[in-house]
């Protein structure tokens, strides 16, 4: 068994890259040496802004030799009159073994040509050298770059490679135009145009340790690069920056923000990390304590420290430089975020001077997109449909006020000096300048919390203000936008539509808001259309993208079962479609109650009974609405006692489903199928069954209809013939 080290020098990488490539080479490299027959005992993929680098630890040398089964032609095609025509002799000399090797034997598809071969197991050093340069020119990302005249694409120029199998060098080129670069040479001629050959040198830490560092053999390459002051291994640095800022905080009597998405970046961005200790005046602690940490985390990726729940004039960097340096880096990065700061007090001083609204006529200015006018547009807008929302929801008076309130400055923030220079604070600061303004804490928090959700994993509004306006926003996006026809494809979603609908979902379960979506998308869309006679109304594509936002939403976030989920939804049944957009919420709890109903076993008792009717039911012509089998079913054409049982069976469950349906109490309408479960079974197949398709039309419409009528009640709950049997 040996080892094999790949490393890959750069210069510095951006820091999203190096975890995307460790993820990549993670999931590739191991898929890649499968497929060559090579399975190691273990693959350690590490990085950091100056190299990727793979360790595979216990190799076998070769692969093992493998019998493999190769099929041929066709055996007529192989064989004519017993005798081998040109196709076996071709197919035998391709696989290298004489025709009299050639087996006949019978498929499914015919008599076919076959071949029992022994493929020799190549040496592993021979398959690294076609893998690794798979494995490097592989890898994906965004703003890759080319330099000198090659064609290879990095997101920086590769400058060394170094490749070892065990203590050996594994010759190893990338070429890359008309140069030429040695990695085991120790004054690097760097050229624009190069190959780069592999070799046993790599590089140290570029101040502690800018020597070469040279790598006796692969498994020693961790602790190699340890000596030379870089820790490849992204956990490790990530266990001593979060040991070493939580240390650090102490020492001031507080504790850290440790950010997870900051953390991940500044992981990548070092090689040796030195967590330092900076200040800043305490004065600038009077700015929101949002603008603070804004610049510390977003612009100058600090971590912020509280003492208790004040934040403290101090923060955490973390540094690729000398330790002993640290004191002259701290007071370099107190002169930046200083900087910072004093801006970001001159614009807060600056906006509070004046009223939130006199903002307004400065959205004007502010193109949303340019077939659809101004930021001061769209407000417009978004009152609009806030307004109407308002009205589904019954809100008194005051609340609507406050409503429109919200709605009508939720975007003024936008061309505050601030938010300007800070885009990230869109909405807080709205909010805190809505309150130095004097308007109301609700109508302030629901201009901040109309844009929550901003993720999926984002805190969710909690104001009614917020969740209506929210709302509002998006629907107006989705509706302008589907308008112009520029709906999302593939991957491309510029417009983030897609986390825009399932906002609205969510933000409607979540808040159990009795809307009609459905009315709202009409409604917004009539409006759409009035504004841009030439373009088509946008009302079924967007019925049908909420339609899979729902399913989505229903399925990995409710985890509600697939077929249950069709089964709410329908599958292309505009009944149901237009029944769950009317009611959002009505559709989320019988999907729950369903995956409820199939967990405790109680959708087991019904199934058999109601599937097999909705499948029968389909042959006759009853609506889906009907539920009274009065005029609809007639008693005078039953040939059995089982078909009166069933009607009146019917009868009974009339006032049940209808109480179900209006109290939304779907166990009463489960509990009442139970009940006649037994009536139906017999019916089906008891002592006094009939047949269902009867010669006489009559009563087989008779029949089907008893059925249909079964499944329409089943329907009020959902379409059981889309539900899959346990």
């Amino acid at each position: 068994m040996v080892n094999f080290l790949l490393e890959v020098g750069v210069e510095e990488l951006p820091a999203d890259f190096v975890g995307s490539a460790i993820a990549q080479w993670q999931k590739k490299i191991p898929q890649s040496l499968e497929e060559m027959f090579l399975t190691p005992e273990a693959v350690e993929v590490y990085g950091t802004p100056r190299r990727l680098a793979v360790l595979i630890k216990g190799l076998p040398e070769k692969q093992e030799d493998r019998e493999e089964e190769i099929k041929g032609p066709p055996g007529k095609v192989a064989f004519k009159d017993g005798q081998p025509t040109k196709a076996a002799e071709g197919f035998a000399k391709k696989q290298g073994v004489a025709v009299t090797d050639l087996e006949l034997r019978e498929t499914p598809k015919g008599e076919f040509v076959f071949i029992q071969k022994t493929i020799l197991g190549r040496a592993t050093a021979e398959i690294l050298q076609e893998l690794c340069p798979q494995w490097i020119t592989g890898l994906e990302g965004k703003r890759f770059m080319r330099w000198g005249d090659g064609d290879i694409r990095f997101p920086r120029p590769i400058r060394w490679l170094v490749a070892l199998l065990d203590a050996d060098i594994l010759p190893l080129e990338l070429v890359n135009g008309s140069g030429k670069i040695n990695s085991d040479l120790e004054e690097i001629r760097w050229s624009s145009t190069h190959f780069v050959y592999a070799g046993r040198i790599s590089r140290g830490h570029r101040v502690l340790h800018p020597e070469s560092v040279s790598i006796p053999e692969a498994a020693d390459y961790v602790e190699c690069l340890r000596q030379a002051y870089v820790e490849v291994e992204p956990e490790a640095r990530s266990q001593k920056i979060q040991a070493d800022i939580k240390a650090k905080a102490a020492s001031i009597n507080g504790e850290a923000e440790i950010y997870p998405d900051l953390l991940e970046e500044v992981i990548n961005l070092v090689e040796y990390p030195t967590a330092v200790l900076g200040e800043f005046e305490p004065e600038f602690l009077q700015l929101p304590k949002e603008v603070i940490t804004t610049v510390m985390v977003t612009h100058q990726r600090y971590f912020p420290i509280n003492h208790q729940d004040s934040l403290l004039p101090n923060f955490i960097t973390i540094s690729n430089g000398d330790p002993a340096k640290s004191d002259i880096i701290a007071k370099g990065n107190a002169r930046v975020i200083r900087a910072r700061l004093a801006d970001a007090q001159f614009f807060y001083n600056a906006d509070c001077d004046e009223h939130l609204d006199t903002y307004l006529p400065q959205l004007e200015t502010v193109t949303f997109q340019e077939d659809l006018g101004t930021m001061r547009d769209k407000v417009d807008r978004i009152m609009e449909i806030a307004n109407t929302i308002a009205q589904q929801l019954e809100l008194s008076a005051e609340a609507a006020k406050e409503v429109e309130s919200t709605a009508l400055l939720c975007k003024a923030d936008l061309v505050s000096q601030m938010v300007y220079e800070f885009p990230e604070l869109q909405g807080v600061m709205g909010e805190k300048y809505a309150l130095v303004s004097g308007e109301s804490a609700t109508v302030a928090r629901g201009i901040f919390e109309h844009y929550l959700p901003r993720g999926a994993d984002d805190i969710m509004p909690e104001t009614i203000n917020g969740q209506v306006v929210g709302l509002a926003d998006r629907l107006d996006t989705l509706v302008s936008i589907f308008g112009l026809g520029m709906m999302p494809t593939g991957s491309s979603d510029p417009f983030a539509l897609r986390r825009a609908a399932n906002a609205v979902v969510s933000i409607t379960w979540y808040a159990d808001l009795d809307i009609n979506l459905n009315q709202l998308i009409e409604q917004s869309a009539s409006a759409f259309i009035a504004a841009h006679s030439n373009l088509e109304s946008p009302v079924t594509a967007l019925q049908e993208f909420f339609m899979q936002r729902i399913r989505t939403l229903l399925q990995d976030e409710k985890n509600v079962d697939y077929d249950l989920v069709n089964a709410v939804i329908g599958n292309n049944d505009s009944e149901y479609t237009t029944r769950v957009l009317d009611d959002l919420l009505d559709a989320r709890d019988r999907a729950l109650f369903l995956q409820e109903i199939r967990n405790n076993g109680k959708l087991d008792v019904i199934y058999e009974v109601v599937n097999r009717s909705t499948r029968l039911a389909v042959k006759g012509d009853l609506g889906n609405q009907d539920l009274d089998p009065n005029n609809l079913v007639n008693p005078d054409l039953f040939e059995s006692t089982s078909e009166q049982a069933f009607y009146d069976a019917l009868i009974g469950l009339v006032p049940q489903t209808e109480e179900a349906q209006a109290e939304r109490n779907y166990q009463l309408l489960v509990d009442g199928l139970a009940k006649i479960a037994p009536t139906i079974n017999n019916f089906f197949d008891g002592e006094t069954s009939v047949l269902i398709m009867a010669d006489n039309p009559d009563i087989k419409r008779n029949r089907l209809n008893l059925l249909g009528l079964l499944r329409n009640h089943a329907r009020v709950l959902a379409d059981f013939g889309a539900i899959v049997k346990n």
